[in-house]
């Protein structure tokens, strides 16, 4: 159908000129291979650290004083940490009341919550809050730096459309059909054997959201009883804590070495009364992969009354080759979200693909609970999802058969949706170098510093370890008090008492830079003392 009269100015119309040479390489580095890995593996672990909170708190079932007791701590072991702070007080009080194990801690409601409260007070009271600074180095976002990374110019031209076209009405609860069109297209040439259709296609408010659709459609008003869903950890936070909000859930530990993720756990606590797995397919916070065949293991060996959810999310910034066609099967959901990829956190805007009667059941949860996903981003969906698969599909220059995948109400012409690829496609790929530079360059600094590195096989995020110190959180604070830089604990993605920090990598190179030589110049400090 026709949008919109076809004498007004069309898409791309204002796209703006892109001078200079690009490289010709899709995603492909500019420098050599990284070093190889000196953290020889990350495993979340429930050691003694994590199991003496649960047995000297006077709650175990309280996160709330598990999270404070921790940061109590966390105060009394840091470089600059306050002894009269009420936290540290009702540390230094402590005495066990009970015994707990590490298999307790990890079928433990409160546990989940604890991790989820502790993420909430890193950023809104310790990062945002008393610490805040200016002056501060932050790699602990987990996100692409928008000002250095954003929108390429064919995406943004796409928004602008659509606001001069005023299309954020009210719409279908799955999203705008030409948008999901363009998705189904997209993710069928991402897959091995398997065609996807608008059908198989619902448009969301982001992956985060996605998840808790999904497991309040899946999970709540359950008439039967059955075993925990499966969680493997690492994780992030409000994802595992928005499925033990509707059922109880087992945390799995995974090993992430040599860039492979191991399921072997995860297929072992598997029953057929499982009722939902959630398995993020590149592990945050180490970049990890989890291999094809691990997962059409897993797939294969799940009953068909256990949803399987893929987070997809964090597959960018290393080889991805093409999904394995288990990932259709009738009990998978696969989310993905514009977040990571594309840089558009903030947007909140994603998608899943599933089996046709799923999707049927999301517009109507999506219709009764929220409505639709926003509108205004549809014909941005439609831009990025079909020039992404045409650079899947090797596609030169777009001719007659590209331009007749966009609706003639549009008012595109042939010259210039070959400009409007041609700049996407140059931005993507300086953007994907640039990427992967920044990523080996840092973590070489870092590494060269002394600090141990656990190189990703994907995502814009790596592990290191702290040697100086015995918790993650300590190391965050410490890091923070002397030299200024801010890394993330990896205690918030379920890591327990493993002692790492994940570093985000995709920031500025002059804020990567100033962060290599303030970590540099203290651990130079830590080993002269």
């Amino acid at each position: 159908m026709n949008f919109f009269p076809v004498d007004l100015e069309g898409l791309f119309s204002d796209l703006p000129a892109k001078p200079g040479a690009w490289p010709s390489a899709y995603g492909v580095p500019r420098k050599a291979s990284p070093q190889a890995s000196t953290l020889p593996y990350f495993l979340p672990t429930v050691g003694e650290r994590t199991i003496e909170l649960f047995e000297c708190v006077s709650d175990p079932d309280d996160a709330l004083e598990l999270r404070d007791l921790y940061l109590g701590r966390v105060e009394c072991e840091a470089l600059r940490g306050e002894a009269s702070d009420r936290r540290a007080i009702l540390w230094l009080e402590r005495r066990r009341r009970r015994n707990w194990s590490a298999e307790e801690i990890l079928n433990s409601r409160a546990a989940i919550r604890f991790v989820k409260e502790l993420f909430n007070s890193f950023f809104r009271d310790d990062l945002y809050g008393r610490f805040r600074s200016n002056d501060t180095v932050i790699l602990s976002s987990g996100s692409v730096c928008e000002e250095s990374f954003g929108l390429p110019e064919a995406a943004k031209a796409a928004l602008r459309f659509a606001l001069k076209r005023d299309w954020y009405g009210y719409s279908d609860s799955r999203g705008r059909l030409s948008a999901r069109d363009a998705i189904a297209a997209y993710e069928t040439a991402r897959i091995s054997n398997v065609r996807y259709t608008a059908e198989n296609i619902a448009i969301t408010m982001g992956g985060t959201a996605a998840v808790s659709v999904l497991a309040d459609l899946l999970l709540t008003g359950q008439k039967v009883p059955s075993a925990p869903a499966l969680c493997p950890i690492p994780n992030y936070p409000p994802l595992i804590e928005s499925i033990a909000r509707r059922h109880h859930v087992q945390q799995v530990p995974l090993i992430s070495q040599n860039g492979r993720v191991s399921l072997r756990p995860l297929l072992d606590a598997l029953t057929p009364a499982t009722p939902l797995v959630l398995l993020q397919t590149v592990a945050n916070p180490t970049g990890a992969v989890v291999d094809e065949n691990d997962i059409r293991e897993l797939i294969a060996k799940a009953s068909p009354t256990t949803m399987i959810l893929l987070d997809e999310c964090h597959e960018f910034l290393g080889s991805c080759g093409l999904r394995t066609c288990e990932r259709a099967a009738a009990n998978v959901v696969r989310i993905s979200s514009m977040s990571k990829t594309w840089s558009a956190p903030g947007m909140k805007i994603g998608w899943i693909v599933a089996d046709a009667a799923i999707i049927s059941d999301f517009y109507e949860y999506a219709s009764t609970s929220y409505g639709g996903p926003p509108s205004l981003f549809y014909t941005l969906i439609e831009v990025v999802t079909r020039m992404e698969r045409w650079l899947l599909e090797g596609v030169d220059d777009p001719g007659s058969a590209e331009l007749s995948e966009f609706d003639p109400g549009y008012g595109l012409t042939g010259e210039a949706l070959a400009a409007a690829f041609r700049s996407y496609r140059a931005e993507r790929n300086v953007r994907a170098s640039s990427l992967l530079d920044n990523r080996a360059e840092i973590l070489e600094s870092l590494q060269s510093s002394g600090f141990d590195v656990l190189h990703p096989a994907q995502s814009i995020n790596a592990t290191l370890a702290a040697p100086w110190w015995d918790d993650p959180y300590v190391a965050f604070r410490n890091l923070l008090s002397e030299a200024n830089v801010s890394l993330f604990p990896s205690v918030l993605t379920f890591g327990y008492d493993m002692n790492a920090l994940r570093v985000t990598t995709s920031r500025k190179r002059s804020d990567l830079k100033m962060a290599s030589e303030r970590l540099a110049m203290f651990a130079s400090d830590m080993r002269r003392s």
